[in-house]
């Protein structure tokens, strides 16, 4: 099997996601314009049923996946919003869910994906022994794991947004996505280089837990210490074994966010374009917010807001520190 989507891939996955997810609208944000300096466009995956982009690569996994494959269970691990497309999934299909998930894990998190019928284990440990104990616990059961970002058809599935966005925008110039384990700005970044080579595509990942910019550097995969980020779905010390060389081959720039600007990203969402962010959701924001990435006024500047899973007490606590 392949270990990267193709362009095909990702419209078979359109195709078979169409009965299932949202097409999210794509949304001017004129209040922000002046701020970030171009023609600012908003795709708010945290619009999505389970509010947040990973139910579409979730879902065109499992669909595609033999019945007798899933009989037992579906399994993964998760900073929360894989497994809530997992455990969604599953629940569709009248199968079992299972997700590990990090001590860490924000509450809403866990309790959105308890509340879609998965079964949570809480694990304290990196992401490589979360994974770990993720093949020791389905290999025990005879359940099927769907990764978060290494497996292709999951890659693909991401990969919609691409294709959606070059549909509502045909004329789009930068497309901004954050950058967690790689598998959606590797999904992305395929539709829309095999689709319209011209546009640029931007990913954006905090300045704590810079891997892939570092790997860019290194010409390599480089492994990081893990340090704690708001952005705790960007929470990953190592470049995925499969998105990193189609990120060498499709993204054209990696830029680093500082935690005040993410933090800010959040508060211009909420304040002008009156969406709720999570913090790996407002990175792309906080990074035009602080000039981070060149634009021009008459750019056409697509920034993909990927869920929406956080505590309003703690977005209240980001507002009140600036009061």
């Amino acid at each position: 099997m392949r270990d990267y989507p193709t362009i095909n891939d990702i419209k078979e996955a359109q195709e078979r996601l169409r009965p299932h997810i949202r097409h999210t609208p794509l949304l001017r944000a004129e209040k922000i314009e002046i701020a970030v300096g171009c023609q600012l466009y908003l795709k708010p995956e945290t619009l999505q049923i389970t509010g947040a982009f990973k139910i579409r690569g979730a879902l065109n996994k499992t669909l595609s996946l033999p019945r007798d494959e899933i009989a037992n269970g579906i399994i993964a691990t998760s900073s929360g919003n894989h497994a809530q497309g997992l455990a969604y999934a599953a629940r569709m299909l009248g199968v079992k869910a299972i997700l590990v998930l990090p001590v860490t894990t924000p509450k809403i998190k866990i309790g959105n994906t308890m509340a879609l019928g998965a079964q949570v284990i809480l694990f304290d440990g990196d992401t490589a022994a979360r994974w770990k104990r993720v093949y020791e616990i389905a290999e025990e059961n005879n359940y099927a794991v769907v990764h978060a970002f290494e497996d292709p058809l999951v890659m693909a599935g991401q990969g919609t947004i691409g294709c959606e966005i070059l549909e509502d925008l045909q004329d789009v110039d930068t497309v901004i996505i954050p950058m967690g384990g790689g598998g959606l700005i590797s999904g992305i970044a395929t539709a829309i280089k095999e689709t319209r080579p011209s546009v640029r595509v931007v990913g954006v990942e905090p300045a704590l837990t810079p891997k892939y910019y570092q790997s860019r550097i290194n010409e390599e995969r480089t492994t990081l210490p893990l340090k704690n980020t708001i952005a705790d779905g960007l929470r990953i010390s190592v470049p995925g074994q499969n998105p990193y060389p189609i990120i060498e081959r499709y993204v054209d720039e990696i830029i680093l966010v500082e935690e005040e600007h993410i933090i800010e990203g959040m508060r211009v969402l909420a304040k002008d374009a009156k969406l709720i962010a999570e913090p790996a959701a407002a990175i792309g924001i906080g990074a035009l917010l602080a000039g981070a990435i060149n634009v021009k006024p008459d750019e056409k500047v697509c920034v993909v807001l990927t869920g929406g899973n956080w505590d309003l007490c703690d977005l209240a606590e980001i507002y009140k520190a600036v009061e």
